[in-house]
């Protein structure tokens, strides 16, 4: 007789660990692994994430939600594991630095250590960060990066160059079953207000007809992936077997800052006006996803351009403010 767990694999379904699971990116693969008929466990301690943006999943048999911080050690008999606990915008992530490392660090080597004990599949929300101010452009896996360890930025950056080193030492050493991937740029909605993020900034300046702020000349250029691309990803990299990563989820789409604030006001009808501000320490000059292995190895390519996902994003900003 099949066991539950078995019971689960046998029919396809799983049972997930999400950390990170109340916050922008994590709500909407709680989403999606619901929608795709696995049973769910969020794991969110609330600093960067919200109770709302799970409220669509609350009642849910299959859905349970536990306030929790991952630098705590938990036990759970999961199948997968998907580790995304992490403040990912600066303004979040530089307001307590320490414990930025010690949720990339202490939370990663808990995950792992979990995946270890019940033999689940883990995968690692990295980012495009570890690249840091690149000297390769466009970014493929094999680069390095070019990251100042001692940076205000350094703690995040480093931290989650530091959880991809324990993935690939805990793959070696003990076999576990690990998936990174790098996320760039995403946005979409559920992004918080006040997280300090481009796209989320200048949809809410143009709104609200205030001044469009870009940091330095506005010539910096990013890669911009909606969200549902991004899930798509994820969820093709957890479900592939004998590929690793790390592997980079990012729209290839190469924009600058300064056509970014125009689209967004032309599309919001806005009156703002553009303003320039002093360059931030240690912000990447470029930014752009190779997405040549994700092709590859998951026949996965985001499919929503910047102008429909914006759109989008501008709707659910204006219900919300």
């Amino acid at each position: 007789m099949l066991n539950k767990r078995h019971y689960r694999l046998f029919i396809g379904m799983k049972k997930v660990l999400v950390t990170g699971g109340a916050g922008f990116v994590g709500s909407h693969l709680c989403d999606r692994l619901i929608q795709d008929g696995h049973e769910v466990i969020c794991l969110d301690n609330l600093f960067t994430g919200s109770r709302a943006n799970l409220a669509q999943l609350l009642d849910n048999p299959r859905f349970t939600f536990i306030e929790r911080d991952v630098q705590q050690p938990f036990f759970a008999k999961v199948d997968w594991i998907f580790n995304l606990a992490c403040p990912a915008s600066p303004v979040h992530y530089q307001h307590e630095p320490v414990e930025t490392v010690r949720t990339n660090v202490l939370g990663m080597l808990n995950m792992l250590e979990l995946a270890k004990a019940v033999g689940a599949r883990i995968l690692q929300a990295s980012t495009s960060e570890v690249y840091g101010d690149p000297l390769e452009h466009p970014q493929r896996e094999t680069y390095w990066g070019n990251v100042d360890p001692i940076s205000r930025r350094g703690c995040y950056d480093e931290g989650k160059r530091c959880a991809e080193t324990l993935c690939f030492d805990y793959h070696r050493e003990y076999g576990v079953d690990i998936r990174v991937i790098r996320i760039f740029n995403t946005y979409g909605p559920r992004m918080a207000q006040n997280d300090g993020r481009v796209v989320s900034n200048f949809i809410l300046q143009a709104l609200r007809g205030e001044p469009v702020t870009i940091y330095g000349d506005g010539s910096h250029t990013r890669s911009f992936q909606y969200v549902d691309d991004l899930i798509e990803g994820m969820i093709k990299m957890m479900s592939q077997d004998g590929f690793v990563g790390p592997v980079n989820i990012g729209n290839p789409g190469e924009f600058t800052l300064l056509e970014l604030a125009k689209t967004v006001i032309e599309m919001t009808g806005s009156s703002s006006e553009i303003v320039h501000l002093a360059e931030t320490d240690h912000d990447p000059k470029k930014r752009q996803a190779d997405i040549t292995l994700a092709k590859e190895k998951l026949s996965w390519e985001p499919k929503i351009q910047l102008r429909e996902g914006l759109e989008k994003t501008i709707a659910y900003f204006r219900s919300v403010i």
